[in-house]
């Protein structure tokens, strides 16, 4: 297919190849999937080693990153706004490998969790001012495309991490994924220092010199800014609650133990399947159609899973993976557009916007994750019913603010 002009005009202002500023881009987003992920095989052994009142408590090593990443998407966003995207990058990755030091070197679980908070400080910068890059550089359908590739890529990590997280523990000791994470980091330092280009021009563009409260209100009050912010929320804290209880699903209920880290890739597997179709239908089809489409399905999935659990009992872990692959895959195809619909009428304070987006979801998402999670009881019921009222707020919310969820028909309009 012949690439359009718009299209001809994004990558010829990038200063490096399109599909290098895909790599660095896919490893900048991975930063945050790869610091959780590759942690979740280390969760019963941390739980020992610090004598953890509750099994549930070893979540917070997955949340207490996520209550960093959160406020520093609003810190990180707004400043790449004024100082440009290239060097807010750096400062939050130099952050990053200064938390994976402190975590190495941690002798009690508070101070593991101060750690896990700072590192997910430093890792909003990538994460937040990425997105506010390709924002600059792309548009609408265009935009969506983009973030798809990069996911495809970025996807990957959570099929590997886990292996590598176990790996690690297994040769070395329960702390060695972070001298991964300190490498990593250390990796997207100097990758991003070298080869990075600038994407924003802080004197010619009009939202260096929008505060952030003007920029919070501007979000806020545009109906489909807001629309998308509160629906993408929602949706996150059922991956957050996924991510939290699948040790324990995996390894506690189904006694996987070492195969846990192939069927949590599988399920991550779905969600690569998920980014490779939007970037190939989303153009076609239109945001509104691909993503409402989506959340309707993951309703109705999570809705039988729940039904089957209550009325029958625990199904067979095929069946458990299936229903878990299944509602990945659609969270890919939610998630990437909901982002888009939201980002789009913010173009003029595109990092203030992904850092207020970001901030919100991250919060929120950590939030409703760690409700579901700490309701874990032996069972896949309470993450159920978890990810059908999570499911069902996004749908409720789109009903009001986008007035139709438009699911079923091609949508012309981004």
């Amino acid at each position: 297919m012949q690439k359009n002009a718009a299209d001809s005009r994004s990558e010829d202002r990038l200063p490096i190849p399109f599909t290098e500023f895909i790599a660095l881009g896919a490893m900048l987003m991975a930063l945050t999937a790869l610091s959780i992920d590759i942690m979740l095989p280390s969760l019963p052994r941390i739980a020992a080693e610090f004598n953890l009142a509750s099994a549930n408590d070893r979540q917070l090593v997955v949340f207490g990153y996520m209550l960093g990443l959160g406020p520093g998407q609003i810190i990180f966003g707004p400043l790449s706004d004024r100082l440009g995207r290239r060097p807010v990058m750096l400062i939050g990755l130099a952050i990053y490998i200064g938390a994976s030091i402190i975590a190495l070197v941690a002798q009690s679980f508070e101070m593991l969790l101060v750690a896990r908070g700072l590192q997910g400080f430093g890792g909003a910068a990538p994460r937040t001012v990425l997105i506010a890059s390709v924002r600059d550089l792309f548009k609408g359908h265009q935009m969506a495309r983009v973030m798809s590739l990069i996911m495809v890529v970025f996807l990957f990590v959570p099929v590997i991490a886990p292996a590598i997280g176990q790996g690690l523990i297994a040769l070395f000791h329960w702390n060695a994924p972070f001298y991964f994470l300190f490498v990593f980091g250390a990796v997207a330092f100097v990758w991003t220092l070298r080869r990075m280009p600038e994407t924003h021009d802080v004197k010619a563009a009009p939202g260096g010199r929008i505060g952030l409260g003007t920029a919070i209100m501007r979000a806020l009050t545009d109906r489909q800014t807001l629309t998308y912010l509160l629906a993408s929320g929602f949706m996150l804290g059922c991956l957050m609650s996924y991510i939290a209880s699948s040790q324990q699903i995996f390894v506690d209920i189904y006694r996987m133990g070492a195969s846990f880290p192939l069927a949590f890739g599988g399920t991550a597997l779905a969600m690569i399947a998920a980014s490779f179709t939007n970037s190939r239908i989303v153009v076609r089809l239109g945001t509104r159609c691909v993503s409402h489409s989506a959340v309707v399905s993951f309703l109705t999935i999570a809705i039988i899973h729940f039904l089957f659990v209550e009325l029958i009992g625990q199904p067979p872990v095929f069946l458990t993976w299936l229903f878990l692959a299944a509602l990945m895959f659609l969270f890919g195809l939610i998630m990437q557009n909901f982002n888009a619909l939201a980002m789009e009428p913010q173009g003029a304070i595109a990092g203030m916007a992904s850092s207020i987006l970001g901030t919100y979801t991250t919060l929120t998402g950590a939030f409703f994750g760690w409700l579901i999670g700490r309701s874990f009881d032996g069972t896949t019921g309470p993450i159920s019913i978890g990810f059908a009222l999570l499911s069902l707020a996004a749908i409720v919310t789109i009903l009001i603010g986008d007035r139709s969820l438009r699911a079923f028909r091609p949508d012309r309009g981004l």
